[in-house]
């Protein structure tokens, strides 16, 4: 069956100056999701109310996006905590941003971990677990986001939970299906055109182009991209645009699906 509708999901309220808060803002025009960062790697109290106001406001899915408390390195290097520092950490962060979500009058849609959190839980079956175990004692309705193919999303799955398999446009995937590692040239997508056309490859072909030129499977419900990429906006617009044009509906998942 032909795929009419696509999740575009943003990585939101990162941004601590006043142009990156004017490229988050809108982004909002463009998305059908938002994974509004809530304390680890960057937000706070003020960026968070800021996010959800935006989002309920262009009828966005809001989404919390927990990770490592370490913004010097933007909670892109793992860090070495106990299980339970770790359950602690992720619970308050969701905590924090269900309770913001709430105060507004919305609800919260959904939970995606982020950076080396999120690539840890994806590959690591037992930390994948707790993840899921620990959303479920602060949020036991939301949908989990994960990477297309991860094992995690299987997991998840076997465990009962709606779960969105997740695919970028805006990074370069390795043969192995894993995303090229941002210290290497390339890892990051900075034209429009090229990121467009990778998320409709994505969303029509349900294949990409890894960096080696070879073609990979992948089956997506949601597409991600970064705010915090150059080009950001603009990579959205042209995205949102592109899918559009083929006929397909942007829209967060629904509530009963996926699964």
């Amino acid at each position: 069956m032909t795929q009419r509708s696509i999740d575009i999901n943003c990585d939101v309220g990162e941004a601590d100056d006043v142009a990156g808060m004017a490229v988050e803002a809108e982004m909002f025009r463009f998305i059908s999701s938002a994974n509004i960062a809530c304390g680890g790697h960057a937000g706070n109290r003020s960026s968070m109310e800021r996010c959800v106001t935006a989002a309920l406001a262009h009828g966005v899915a809001i989404g919390a996006h927990p990770s490592y408390p370490d913004r010097t390195n933007f909670g892109r290097v793992a860090m070495n905590m106990s299980v339970a520092e770790l359950d602690t950490l992720i619970a308050r962060q969701i905590e924090d941003m269900d309770h913001m979500v709430t105060r507004l009058g919305g609800s919260l849609r959904h939970v995606k971990p982020h950076g080396a959190l999120y690539h840890r839980v994806m590959r690591d079956s037992e930390l994948a677990r707790r993840f899921a175990q620990t959303v479920g004692n602060v949020a036991p309705d939301v949908m989990l986001v994960g990477m297309a193919g991860a094992p995690a999303l299987e997991i998840w799955r076997d465990m009962g939970w709606r779960v969105a398999a997740e695919a970028f446009a805006d990074r370069r995937y390795e043969p192995d299906g894993s995303l090229r590692d941002r210290r290497f040239d390339g890892a990051v997508i900075h034209q429009p055109e090229e990121a467009a056309a990778q998320a409709l490859s994505i969303v029509r072909d349900r294949s990409v182009v890894s960096a080696d030129g070879g073609v990979l499977s992948i089956d997506a419900d949601t597409i991600c991209i970064h705010s915090d990429s150059p080009n950001a906006n603009e990579i959205a617009r042209h995205v949102c645009m592109v899918l559009s044009l083929s006929g397909m509906t942007v829209q967060a998942p629904m509530r009963d699906g996926p699964s």
